[in-house]
């Protein structure tokens, strides 16, 4: 693009900002009641209904979800081969998103950033023996709470009518909004198209990671890809 369309579309942003942020104010710190597909029970269809979104607590972030992507765990899951399913919950994991509000102690986000809401977050801490390997990104720090289906407080911030649904893999992204920790929003660039930036959350991260960590495929190597 040129410089004067690229300068219109960084104003558009900056309005859109403004306003999303202003909206924001509006539902800080409140329960909110959203749409969301939850499913129930394994092997039977989602149900789009109206859910409960608390607040964020201390070292979390609640998200406005703004695109998706399907993955084959997503379907994985509800078929119920996973040992980790956990039943009523909200899926999605692949997403695109803006900040809606922070907890207590967040610092790295703020209201009206663009994030992806990532499965596999790393802490980044000195003493994380894991994030400081070049050799993996898997971080233990929220996995042990995570795979129980709650937030690291132990506690879920999905309801329906006050029964508790699960989260899903830290992320439960098939609903307007949801709630992740701190470490699992990873800022983007604001102007990025969505629609195609959710994917980074796995389906791009996944591939990239299969072909340069685990084939080791270099320029100028001859490949072949099977399943398109």
């Amino acid at each position: 693009p040129t410089s004067a369309s690229t300068t219109k579309i960084s104003r558009q942003v900056r309005r859109m900002s403004s306003a999303v942020i202003e909206s924001f104010k509006q539902t800080a710190g409140k329960t909110i009641t959203c749409k969301a597909a939850v499913a129930w029970e394994p092997k039977k269809p989602l149900d789009v209904t109206e859910i409960q979104i608390e607040p964020p607590k201390a070292g979390e972030v609640r998200v406005k979800v703004i695109s998706n992507a399907l993955c084959h765990t997503d379907i994985y899951t509800l078929d119920g081969h996973d040992p980790e399913g956990l039943f009523p919950c909200v899926l999605g994991h692949e997403a695109a998103a803006v900040v809606e509000s922070i907890g207590e102690g967040v610092t790295s986000v703020k209201p009206g950033d663009v994030v992806i809401p990532c499965y596999t977050p790393e802490c980044k801490k000195h003493e994380c023996i894991f994030c400081q390997s070049p050799k993996t990104n898997l971080c233990p720090t929220i996995r042990s709470t995570q795979g129980q289906g709650v937030m690291p407080d132990g506690t879920s911030r999905l309801s329906k009518d006050g029964k508790p649904i699960y989260h899903f893999m830290g992320c439960s992204t098939f609903a307007e909004y949801a709630v992740i920790a701190e470490i699992s929003a990873a800022k983007i660039n604001p102007g990025a198209d969505l629609n195609k930036m959710c994917l980074l959350g796995c389906g791009v991260a996944t591939g990239w990671g299969a072909v340069f960590n685990n084939t080791k495929v270099a320029p100028g190597s001859t490949v072949a890809v099977f399943g398109l």
